[in-house]
């Protein structure tokens, strides 16, 4: 009977064991965001900018191809895809409003992760800056969502060195600067050197940290040693073909200072766009460095990702608020240990609003019901996969309000200001930059009555 008990024992043990050895352990995050970051970067191809910690990612992880984001302003998209749903839904539709005034009682992605055990941390711009109900002007941190969130402040140092408004006094905020001092007299080089504390804290907590990097947001600041970089003689214009269509009126707001920039200006905004691009780079490239320090890399989860894409001169515009390629497609590289498309890229089409229950999915929680978007997690296993059937995107100027719809081979767009509709009919064959509009041509009369339906069917969700 005593041996028996033994046995019985040892069994109970060793079934323990296997029961503890085959409990997933909970999964990290670190999810990067940055600020109007487009996809010219090394790893999707513009060799003309520097981006080697993006591109190491790129090369470790899975590069989406064809990521789009819901909304190409700030505010919009972020608490698009941090709460799970299209603009429509959320009513945010500008950077004026905390979303919190809209959806007072929504569950947003870095809530989700707090209310299962997470240490939830938001370094820099996660959420957008807004405006509060007595109108004062306050960067909005939502208290339901973090542990602990810290903002960041440019040093003296930091705010001098040599530098010029871009737009002739018109918006001040469009300028560059090669700031004196280092990486840490700026925001972003604070953000980093935050990021590593936090990972360096032993806890007992499963993380969930975001870092929210501010370049190659406007103005243009960075350390003179990221101007130095790239020679003003060395940098390359875009040139549109000869032949293109002319821009819809509102497909473009032309009376801007975002709007056809003289040479020089133009030289300038390039290449300080790219400056700010590769600092942001440096930063991602110490937060990189130190989840291998720690040896996180087998138990974390990475993404990088913009809020949305960015032109530099391709449309004759200097900015974002637009729904071509340019500005909707947004650089999304996502590395999960374990998952077998690791190493690879993605054509499939993928939405920004499609994180929420993607993370959910990878991490085991159980996401709130009726999120706009879907898990992508069969991609990160087969990046051969299609993906879904089309990205949406909205953006309204003015009274306009522009919806776009993008397959795999086409864009379709549709501007209404209720006395009008203007639209827009791209072929990715053979036209990436979105500048033949074959809308009026016959030919595509059918394609453009199947990209309508798909529109129309996003529209209905929303209302």
């Amino acid at each position: 009977m005593k041996y028996l008990s033994i046995i019985v024992l040892l069994l109970l043990t060793n079934s323990v064991h296997l029961v503890a050895a085959e409990l997933p352990k909970q999964l990290n995050v670190l999810f990067i965001i940055i600020d109007d970051l487009c996809c010219n970067l090394s790893c999707y191809g513009d060799r003309n900018v520097q981006t080697p910690n993006i591109d190491r990612l790129a090369a470790m992880g899975l590069r989406f191809e064809r990521a789009y984001c819901q909304w190409p302003v700030c505010n919009p998209s972020r608490t698009s895809f941090l709460t799970g749903k299209r603009p429509d839904d959320t009513g945010i539709f500008e950077n004026q409003t905390p979303f919190r005034h809209k959806l007072p009682n929504i569950v947003t992605l870095p809530q989700l992760f707090r209310e299962n055990g997470y240490y939830t941390v938001g370094l820099g711009k996660a959420f957008h800056k807004g405006i509060d109900v007595n109108g004062k002007t306050v960067f909005f941190q939502d208290p339901k969502s973090w542990d602990d969130c810290r903002n960041f402040d440019t040093t003296p140092i930091g705010k001098k060195g040599e530098g010029r408004n871009l737009t002739g006094g018109v918006n001040p905020a469009i300028h560059w600067l090669a700031a004196e001092g280092n990486d840490a007299d700026q925001p972003d080089g604070q953000i980093a050197v935050a990021a590593l504390q936090v990972l360096k804290e032993d806890r007992d907590k499963p993380l969930f940290l975001t870092v929210g990097f501010h370049k190659p947001h406007d103005p243009f600041d960075a350390p003179k040693k990221y101007f130095e970089q790239y020679p003003p003689n060395k940098i390359v214009l875009h040139q549109p073909p000869a032949n293109r269509s002319q821009d819809l009126p509102m497909a473009i707001p032309k009376q801007s200072p975002f709007y056809h920039y003289a040479e020089k200006e133009a030289r300038e905004m390039r290449r300080a766009y790219a400056a700010c691009t590769s600092f942001t780079d440096a930063q991602v490239g110490k937060v990189l460095n130190e989840l291998g320090r720690r040896k996180m890399w087998k138990n974390t989860i990475v993404v990088l990702m913009s809020d949305h894409g960015y032109h530099l001169g391709e449309h004759d515009w200097w900015n974002k608020v637009t729904l071509f390629e340019m500005c909707a497609r947004v650089p999304l590289i996502v590395w999960v240990p374990g998952m077998k498309g690791m190493g690879k890229s993605s054509k499939g089409i993928v939405e920004c609003v499609d994180l929420y229950p993607t993370l959910a999915d990878l991490c085991g929680l159980k996401p709130p019901k009726g999120l706009a978007g879907t898990s992508f997690r069969p991609l990160l296993n087969d990046p051969t996969k299609l993906g879904k059937k089309a990205a949406y995107t909205q953006v309204s100027h003015g009274k306009f309000m522009g919806r776009s719809v993008r397959t795999e081979r086409w864009r379709y767009t549709e501007w209404d200001n209720a006395k009008k509709t203007e639209i827009e009919l791209y072929d990715h064959t053979n036209d990436e930059l979105e500048y033949h509009n074959l809308a009026k041509n016959q030919k595509y009369k059918e394609t453009m009555k199947e990209l309508k339906a798909l529109l129309l069917k996003t529209e209905s969700k929303g209302k």
